[in-house]
């Protein structure tokens, strides 16, 4: 099977420009074989080996199962993240979460990400900010290993701990700055969501509870009152269909200067708080 015959045989789950970026990255990833080596005709001399893995791999990709995890690794901030079903695929606007911070953080001695799934925001913070102290919780497990496993890799230095977020500590003025991307989406938006995430990503990492949809949010900002220094920031991934609801919320904690900003599709995405 060839590049263009992959995707091809995607065109029925994804658009073509996403088949085609995934047929490449398969090709890439697993195959070692850049755009320049299939435009030159390469794809069509994979051993009999490599054959019989790239169909098993296109019989998962036809069956919706993401790309990411069927080659363990996404793409997240510059870097390869080591992803597999127990955590969350890290997405492009959560990049943008990240960039963020690292432009408010640069004197930021202590940082805690809450909810760190595969640990992408802590170990891009913890490489970016190399004088910097970074911790990160997870309640799951599995997350905690594949952090862990993460960090590793990126020869980043970050401190891992279980945590429950809606049980978190009693602490003062510990932290510079608290980042966090809880879940939040809300159970009636599963109709208007991709079968592959809805089918193989982990709902702990997705949903909110129905009739609590802020309570992530309000679990965390509880904690940051008290655990952030004074002058330190809490940041938050958003869910555009609760992010007043949390922003005002924050102002009733006593957080001043909370700012909302858009994704790159013009949507309520990020927020920064400061404590005074």
């Amino acid at each position: 099977m060839t590049y263009e015959a992959l995707w091809h045989r995607l065109t029925p789950l994804y658009e073509e420009g996403e088949a085609k970026a995934i047929a490449r990255w398969v090709m890439e990833v697993r195959f070692e074989l850049s755009l320049a080596d299939i435009l030159c005709g390469k794809d069509t001399e994979l051993s009999v080996n490599d054959q019989a893995e790239l169909a098993k791999i296109v019989e998962r990709l036809e069956k919706g199962e993401p790309v990411q995890y069927i080659l363990g690794v996404a793409d997240f901030c510059g870097r390869q993240f080591f992803v597999a079903p127990g955590v969350l695929i890290p997405r492009p606007e959560t990049e943008e979460l990240v960039f963020w911070c690292q432009q408010w953080a640069n004197n930021a001695s202590r940082i805690l990400d809450i909810g760190t799934g595969s640990g992408c925001i802590a170990v891009t913070l913890a490489a970016s900010l190399p004088e910097a102290h970074v911790s990160a919780w997870d309640i799951s497990d599995e997350a905690l290993r594949i952090a862990e496993e993460n960090a590793k890799r990126a020869h980043a230095h970050v401190s891992f701990e279980q945590q429950d977020a809606l049980n978190l500590p009693v602490e003062k003025a510990c932290w510079d700055l608290i980042v966090s991307n809880p879940p939040y989406i809300q159970p009636k938006e599963r109709d208007g969501m991709a079968r592959n995430v809805l089918d193989y990503e982990p709902g702990i990492a997705l949903f909110a509870p129905a009739d609590d949809p802020i309570i992530f949010y309000q679990c965390i900002g509880k904690y940051a009152i008290n655990s952030l220094k004074i002058g330190g920031g809490l940041f938050f991934e958003l869910n555009p269909l609760t992010a007043i609801p949390v922003a005002d919320y924050l102002r009733q904690l006593g957080f001043q200067e909370v700012e909302i900003r858009q994704d790159q599709f013009g949507k309520d995405r990020f927020l920064k708080a400061i404590k005074i």
